[in-house]
C-alpha cells in the first residue's frame, strides 16, 4: 500500500505515534488509508450540507475494510460572487484546489481517494488533482438544489432571479414580484437546480467513468443521495483492490463521451473550459475545436433550465445521465467499453437504463434539434475560438449582425444595460475580462439576466473574452481567444462596428478589411495589468488562453 511508506516499520514509530494522537487503532492504522476530500463550507447552499455525505461516504469506506482520513477543500459561490470583484477569484480557484488536494494526497501518502464536491470550480478542479495524482478515485457530488415553485409561474430558479431583477428595471414587474423570486428561487442546500455549470460537471463526472451512477442528477435532499454516498465509499475500496486508477478511466474515448453527452444535455459553456483542463492533466490532448464534430453528430436531447422549463429533478426523475445514454447508444455515438468506477463498463452501466419521461430525455429519433447544445465560432474576431450555449439561443438570434457596442469591463456594461443605453440590434462587446485581463475570466450572469429580463434576449448579442454563467441564455458568446489583454481581435473593435455573428455557420466576425485590422494591431498599446500582487497577479502571468482550457502554462 501507498501509506506504508508512512506507516510500516520500526522507524515508523514516530509517525504511527502521530497517527495514535489522532485516536488511531493499531486496527485502523493496518487498513488502507482512503482520504476523503470535503469541500463543505458554510457560504455555499451547494455545500452546506457536505458534512452529511462525507460521513456517509466514511461509512461506506468503513464497511468495506477501510480507514477513512478527512481534509478540506476550498471552494467559492459564483452567485454569490457575482457581479463584483470576487468573481475574478472562481476560476483561479480551480487551480488552487487540484494543487492543495495534491499537496496533502502526496504528503500523506493515502492510498485512494473519495472527493466530495459540488459547485462550479470545485469539481474540475477535483477531477484535475484525480488525474494528475493517478491514484483509485472516486468523485461523489453533493447533489442539486430542488426547483423552486412560485404561483402562476411553476419552477423557478436562481436565473430567474437574476433576470427579475431586469425586469424590475424595465419597469415590468413590482417590487414585491421580485421580492417573490428571492425568497422562493433557492428553497433548498444543493447546487443550482438549472443545467448551469455546477450540474453540467457534476453530470459529466459520471460520464467520464469517474462517478457512480446518479451522481449528476440525485437531488440534494433525498436520502438517496447519502446511499449513494455510502456506495461511493464501500466501492473505493474494491476499486483500490482492482488497482483501477482515473487514467485507466479518463481516456480519450472517455472523454468522446463526456463531450457527446455535453451535446446532448446542453451543459454550461463553462464545461468547454474545464474538459480541455481536466484532459490536459489525464495526459489527453482535448481540443474545443472538436466539438463542432461532435455536434454535428449529436442531437440534443434535453433542454434544461435555462434553456427549457425542466430542471435537474426533472432529470433525475426521467433516469437521469444513464439514460440520456442509453439513448445516444441507440446511434453508437458512445465507446460502451469505456471502463467506469463502478468496475463495469459504461455499456455495462447502462443496460438497465430507461428513458422514463419523453419530454425531459427527448428520443434521439425526435431531438430539440439534430445538433448538440454547444457550438465554437471562429472568425477574424475570434481566430482560436469562442463558445456559445446554442440550445439557449432563441432561433432568431442564430444570425444577427448589429453594431459594436464597446465596454472595457463588467461593471460598465451593467451600468448601460441599467441606464437603458443599449438598444435593439447592438453587440455588446466586453473585453479586457478574460483569463490574464480580469484577471480571473469572470462570469457575467449579470448583464445577459438583465438584458433577458428586459425583453432584449432575442435581440440583442453580447461577446466577450470573459465567460458566461450556466445560468445564462440568449447569444452571449464568451471564451473569445486570444483576449484583448494579449493583444487578440477584440482589443481592436470600435464603437460602432458592424458584428457578423452566424452561430449555425460556426461564425464572429468584425466587419472591417483585413489592412484595417492590421493598422489597428500596429496601433494596439497592451494595458496595464489591473492588479500587481496577491494570487491574481501570479494567476495572470501563469494561466493560458480560454481556447486551452485556460490551465497554466508548462514548465
Amino acid at each position: 500500500m501507498r501509506s506504508d511508506r508512512s506507516k510500516k516499520g520500526i522507524e515508523r514509530a514516530p509517525h504511527r505515534s502521530l497517527m495514535k494522537a489522532l485516536g488511531l487503532t493499531d486496527r485502523e492504522i493496518e487498513r488502507p488509508f482512503i482520504g476523503v476530500v470535503n469541500s463543505a463550507n458554510e457560504i455555499i447552499p451547494g455545500h452546506i450540507h457536505l458534512r452529511r455525505i462525507v460521513d456517509a461516504v466514511k461509512a461506506g469506506i468503513r464497511m468495506n475494510g477501510g480507514t477513512p482520513m478527512e481534509f478540506p477543500s476550498i471552494g467559492v459561490c459564483d452567485g454569490i460572487a457575482m457581479g463584483h470583484e470576487g468573481m475574478r477569484y472562481s476560476l483561479c480557484t480551480r487551480e488552487l484546489i487540484a494543487d492543495s488536494i495534491e499537496a496533502v494526497a502526496m504528503a500523506h501518502a493515502f492510498d485512494a481517494l473519495v472527493m466530495v464536491p459540488n459547485c462550479d470550480k470545485v469539481v474540475p478542479g477535483m477531477l484535475m488533482a484525480a488525474a494528475r495524482l493517478n491514484i483509485p478515485t472516486i468523485v461523489v457530488s453533493g447533489g442539486a438544489m430542488l426547483a423552486g415553485k412560485i404561483k402562476g409561474k411553476g419552477a423557478v430558479s436562481l436565473s430567474n432571479v437574476f433576470e427579475a431583477v431586469g425586469s424590475y428595471t424595465a419597469g415590468t414587474m413590482s417590487e414585491a414580484e421580485l421580492l417573490q423570486y428571492e425568497n422562493n428561487a433557492c428553497p433548498s442546500c444543493g447546487s443550482c437546480s438549472g443545467m448551469f455549470t455546477a450540474n453540467s460537471m457534476n453530470c459529466l463526472t459520471e460520464a467520464l467513468g469517474l462517478g457512480l451512477p446518479g451522481n449528476g442528477t440525485i437531488p440534494s435532499v433525498y436520502a438517496e443521495r447519502d446511499r449513494l454516498a455510502k456506495e461511493a465509499g464501500y466501492q473505493i475500496m474494491e476499486v483500490l483492490k482492482a488497482d483501477l486508477r482515473p487514467r485507466d478511466i479518463m481516456t480519450e474515448q472517455a472523454f468522446m463521451n463526456a463531450l457527446t453527452v455535453d451535446m446532448a444535455l446542453g451543459c454550461s459553456t463553462n464545461s468547454m473550459l474545464h474538459l480541455p483542463a481536466i484532459a490536459h492533466e489525464a495526459g489527453v490532448a482535448l481540443s474545443i475545436d472538436i466539438a463542432n464534430d461532435v455536434s454535428a453528430r449529436t442531437p440534443n436531447l434535453c433542454h434544461l433550465a435555462p434553456a427549457g422549463s425542466h430542471h435537474i429533478e426533472d432529470l433525475y426523475a426521467a433516469g437521469g445521465v444513464q439514460a440520456v445514454m442509453k439513448e445516444l447508444s441507440k446511434r453508437d455515438l458512445l465507446d460502451l467499453t469505456c471502463r467506469t468506477v463502478t468496475g463495469k463498463s459504461a455499456g455495462e452501466n447502462i443496460a438497465a437504463a430507461f428513458n422514463l419521461d419523453t419530454e425531459v430525455i427527448r428520443p434521439i429519433e425526435d431531438p430539440f434539434s439534430e445538433t448538440g447544445g454547444i457550438a465554437v465560432l471562429k472568425g477574424n474576431l475570434a481566430p482560436d475560438g469562442c463558445v456559445v450555449k446554442r440550445s439557449a439561443v432563441a432561433p432568431e438570434m442564430l444570425k444577427h449582425q448589429g453594431p459594436a457596442r464597446v465596454f472595457e469591463s463588467e461593471e460598465d456594461v451593467n451600468a448601460a444595460i441599467m441606464n437603458r443605453k443599449i438598444n435593439k440590434g447592438d453587440v455588446i462587446v466586453i473585453r479586457y475580462e478574460g483569463p490574464k485581463g480580469g484577471p480571473g475570466m469572470r462570469e457575467m450572469l449579470s448583464p445577459t439576466s438583465a438584458i433577458a429580463g428586459m425583453g432584449l434576449d432575442k435581440d440583442v448579442a453580447l461577446i466577450t473574452d470573459g465567460r458566461f454563467s450556466g445560468a445564462t441564455r440568449g447569444a452571449s458568446i464568451g471564451h473569445i481567444s486570444p483576449e484583448a489583454a494579449e493583444g487578440g481581435p477584440i482589443a481592436y473593435v470600435e464603437e460602432g462596428d458592424t458584428i457578423i455573428i452566424d452561430i449555425q455557420a460556426g461564425l464572429l466576425k468584425l466587419d472591417i478589411t483585413d489592412e484595417q485590422m492590421e493598422q489597428r494591431k500596429r496601433s494596439f498599446v497592451p494595458p496595464t495589468p489591473k492588479v500587481r500582487s496577491g494570487y491574481l497577479a501570479r494567476y495572470a502571468a501563469m494561466v493560458s488562453s480560454a481556447s486551452t482550457g485556460a490551465v497554466f502554462k508548462d514548465l
